[in-house]
């Protein structure tokens, strides 16, 4: 089937996707100098406050890109669809979101990421800047939780921008937003399930497909294999196949306080991800475990993909505080706090 997307020249999306951003939100972000696949909010850097810095592929928008906003991430960069930005592009977001108090690097576990983001933050002390790492991993199907070092990021990373950014905008010190950011990620848990593949533009054909009928349980955001492939279930009973493998991971146990992501994978409409929603709350309740919080939408997409995912993070009183402070992205379709 040939490629049917509102696009121009393939090899020009995610710079004019940028550019759209920018043209869109001009109160809000503002670009970099130099860069076409880079962007921090207007009023970076903030002084005396740490800065978030991510990045990743293109092709998960809002994620990384919508997640540049107050209480959340001051600056991002982004690289080709499903591949790394580059380390330079990186070394300039770090420097524009400096503020003379660190920054923090937050972004999905993958090798190519890690690599450039290293480099960046060699560069980046070189310059006197200071950097910590948090490493989003809270894909259960990616491998053991014996070996946390292994799995990749998906959409609970959504959980670190929100409390590592409310910890940065109150104030704290690089040490203990890196503290907090690594709780958050530590006491979040994913899965998703893919109903479809997805087309990358510049090859224009799709990367990975699920047969008609099907549906592949812990499929990643890239088409990484998933743990099983098997009829298409109904809401309630993928629902619960998620949450038996996510409940046992951390594990999430009866008293526990939870906030709940229900995530659209791109093609997935919202009436399917509160069906899904209202049987994870319902197995939630019976486990004993309180919802603080539910966030239901697009937050970490694989262009297209026809799926969903669901994460849980386990809060304690200190991360309830800062998921609940004000925070706002012009391209977040929920709000994300307040």
């Amino acid at each position: 089937m040939a490629m049917r997307k509102i696009i121009n020249d393939p090899s020009s999306v995610e710079d004019e996707t940028v550019a759209g951003i920018l043209a869109a939100f001009p109160g809000h972000l503002k670009t970099i100098e130099g860069s076409t696949r880079a962007l921090v909010r207007a009023d970076a850097p903030c002084a005396g406050k740490v800065g978030i810095a991510t990045g990743g592929g293109s092709g998960h928008l809002p994620l990384f890109l919508g997640y540049v906003g107050k209480g959340l991430a001051t600056g991002c960069c982004v690289g080709n669809v499903f591949s790394s930005p580059s380390s330079e592009d990186m070394l300039d977001v770090t420097k524009a979101v400096d503020g003379g108090a660190g920054v923090l690097y937050l972004y999905g576990n993958y090798s190519g990421d890690t690599m450039n983001f290293d480099m960046a933050s060699e560069m980046a002390e070189m310059e006197g800047i200071t950097v910590k790492t948090t490493l989003g991993r809270d894909d259960v199907t990616s491998a053991p939780n014996t070996e946390m070092e292994r799995r990749r990021g998906v959409g609970g990373i959504f959980f670190g921008f929100k409390i590592a950014g409310a910890a940065a905008e109150e104030g704290r010190d690089l040490d203990a937003v890196h503290t907090v950011a690594e709780k958050a990620v530590f006491n979040t848990r994913s899965m998703g399930v893919a109903l479809s593949g997805t087309t990358i533009p510049a090859a224009g054909q799709p990367g990975f497909e699920v047969k008609e009928g099907e549906m592949e349980l812990g499929m990643g955001i890239h088409g990484e294999p998933g743990v099983e492939v098997g009829p298409l279930l109904t809401a309630d009973e993928i629902a619960g196949q998620m949450l038996d493998r996510i409940l046992p991971d951390l594990p999430y146990s009866s008293g526990d306080t939870v906030a709940v992501l229900v995530n659209s994978l791109g093609a997935t409409a919202p009436e399917e991800l509160y069906i899904l929603y209202n049987k994870a709350s319902l197995i939630l309740g019976d486990r004993g475990i309180k919802v603080h919080r539910a966030f239901i939408g697009e937050y970490a997409t694989s262009m297209e993909m026809s799926g969903a995912s669901i994460s849980l993070c386990k809060l304690d009183d200190e991360m309830v505080k800062l998921l609940d402070a004000p925070a706002s992205s012009p391209l977040l379709s929920q709000q994300v706090g307040g």
